[in-house]
């Protein structure tokens, strides 16, 4: 492998780490090409190529594997995790959730609270695809 590529895979190994450690916040393209130095289009065409999904949906299905945590862990409302992992609006937050899980948060809530298995199998099992 190149020095080149090695350096452009730090960038955004750099740049999706700050997302990780940060999903709750509000995060744009500039600001994350900003971390990658490298302009907001550039990054977003290499973040793509290198990950196989664009940082907004990265950032979104962390948000949600997040989400899904706490719905299982805890009996704080929807709406609260909702704004608690950075979605600005609970319809936005459902529709990604379901998009990305297969069902609305609640009906995830009540489906985990049936079945309770150790936490590192129901991790594996729903960690979503898309």
């Amino acid at each position: 492998m190149s020095r080149a590529i090695e350096d452009t895979n730090r960038r955004m190994l750099r740049a999706r780490d700050a997302m990780d450690r940060d999903y709750a916040q509000p995060l744009d393209v500039p600001a994350l090409a900003a971390i990658a130095h490298v302009s907001p289009a550039h990054f977003t065409r290499t973040f793509r190529a290198t990950f196989g999904e664009t940082p907004h949906r990265y950032l979104q299905r962390r948000r949600v594997e997040r989400a899904m945590s706490l719905l299982r862990e805890s009996e704080r409302s929807v709406t609260d995790i909702c704004f608690e992992v950075g979605f600005a609006s609970t319809g936005t937050f459902s529709r990604t959730f379901s998009e990305i899980v297969g069902r609305s948060p609640r009906a995830y809530r009540k489906e985990a609270a049936a079945s309770r298995v150790p936490t590192c199998f129901t991790m594996a099992w729903t960690r979503p695809n898309a």
